[in-house]
C-alpha cells in the first residue's frame, strides 16, 4: 500500500515543553511482523498540569510500538470481535499499567501522571484505531470529514448529554478537561472504529492543541487547498500556532494510495514554492551569463571591440 505520511511535532506558543509524543512505523522496520504493508501510527499527549505528562506520553508510545513485532493475527470465523482490535487493545492495557505502575512507585504529591492515546494501524484498505482521551483521528474524503473519532472529555460528554451545543463546547474553557486517560487509573475503557479507506482517503491524527485552536471547518480548508502530506501537517501547525498556540500541538497526515503522477507534480510543486526565490535567482543568473556569452560571441564575430 502506497501512503504519502508526514508527522510534525511543535512546542506551541504558551508551553515551557512539549508533553506530546508519536510514533510511526512502516514496513521494513526492524522486528515488524505484524503487517506487510501500510503504517502504524501511535499519538500521545501527556496530561498537562499533571506529574510527568512527558514521561507518561512516551512510556504509553514505547509500549504501543511493541505491538508491531506481534505476528499479524489469523481471523476467526464468527468471532464476535475483530483480532487486530483484541491485539490493539492488549497493548494499551499493558501501556496503562505501566504509567499506572510508575505513578504508584515514584509520583507522591499532585496529580498522578497520565496520557492520551490513540492507535491507528492502516493495512489492507482498512484503518484499525484505539483511542483513550482527546487525540483524535479524522477520515477525509472528496474534501469532507467523514468520520471523526469522539472525544472522552467533559465538554464533549455535555454535548451528547443535551445540555450544551457543539459552538458552546468549542469556546468553553473546560474543553482540555479529559474524562479517561492512560495511567490514572488501575483500569481503562477503550473506544474502538473500523474505518474502510480507499485510494485518495486522507487521514490526520492529531492532539487537543489542533482543535482546541483550529474548528474542522478550516482542518478541511487546509486538506481542500492541496499539497503533499508534508505541506498540509505543516500548515495546520503553523495555523493552530497563529490562532494562538495554546498547547503542544502534534499531527500526523496520510494520504492512501495517491496516484504516482498527482504525488510527483504535487512533490514538484512543493519543491518550486519552497525553493521558489533560489530558483528565480538562478534562472536570472543563467540568462545573465546566456545573454553576456551571445552579446560577447557576436560582437567578436562582427570585429567590433570595446574600450
Amino acid at each position: 500500500m502506497r501512503l504519502d505520511i508526514a508527522a510534525q511535532s511543535d512546542i506551541g506558543r504558551r508551553k515551557k515543553s512539549n508533553e506530546d509524543c508519536y510514533a510511526l512505523v512502516r514496513e521494513g522496520a526492524t522486528g515488524l511482523r505484524l503487517f506487510e504493508e501500510g503504517v502504524f501510527v501511535v499519538v500521545a499527549d501527556g496530561l498537562g498540569g499533571h506529574v510527568g505528562g512527558e514521561i507518561a506520553s512516551k512510556l504509553a508510545v514505547s509500549n504501543m510500538r511493541d505491538a508491531v513485532k506481534e505476528p499479524a493475527p489469523v481471523p476467526v470465523e464468527n468471532a464476535e470481535s475483530d483480532p487486530y482490535f483484541e491485539l490493539l487493545r492488549r497493548y494499551m492495557v499493558v501501556a496503562n499499567k505501566a504509567v499506572f505502575q510508575t505513578n504508584q512507585d515514584l509520583v507522591s504529591e499532585g496529580k498522578p501522571m497520565g496520557t492520551t492515546l490513540i492507535t491507528g494501524l492502516v493495512s489492507d484498505r482498512r484503518l484499525h484505531i484505539c483511542n483513550v482521551g482527546d487525540s483524535r483521528c479524522y477520515h477525509i474524503r472528496d474534501g469532507e470529514i467523514i468520520g471523526i473519532t469522539e472525544d472522552h472529555s467533559w465538554v464533549d460528554e455535555q454535548v451528547k448529554l443535551g445540555l450544551m451545543s457543539k459552538s458552546e463546547a468549542e469556546m468553553d474553557a473546560r474543553k482540555n478537561i479529559v474524562t479517561r486517560s492512560i495511567g490514572t487509573h488501575p483500569d481503562v475503557i477503550i473506544d474502538s472504529y473500523l474505518w474502510h479507506i480507499v485510494p485518495g482517503d486522507w487521514l490526520l491524527f492529531c492532539t487537543d492543541g489542533l482543535v482546541n485552536m483550529v474548528r474542522d471547518a478550516d482542518i478541511k480548508g487546509e486538506f481542500l487547498k492541496g499539497g503533499v502530506a508534508a505541506d498540509i501537517a505543516a500548515r495546520l501547525v503553523n495555523l493552530a500556532n497563529e490562532n494562538g498556540g495554546k498547547d503542544n500541538i502534534t499531527v500526523v497526515v496520510a494520504n492512501v494510495s495517491p496516484s504516482l503522477f498527482r504525488l510527483a507534480y504535487m512533490m514538484g510543486r512543493s519543491f518550486v514554492r519552497a525553493q521558489g526565490l533560489k530558483l528565480l535567482w538562478l534562472l536570472v543568473t543563467l540568462a545573465s551569463g546566456l545573454i553576456g556569452f551571445a552579446g560577447g560571441y557576436i560582437l567578436r564575430d562582427a570585429g567590433i571591440i570595446l574600450f
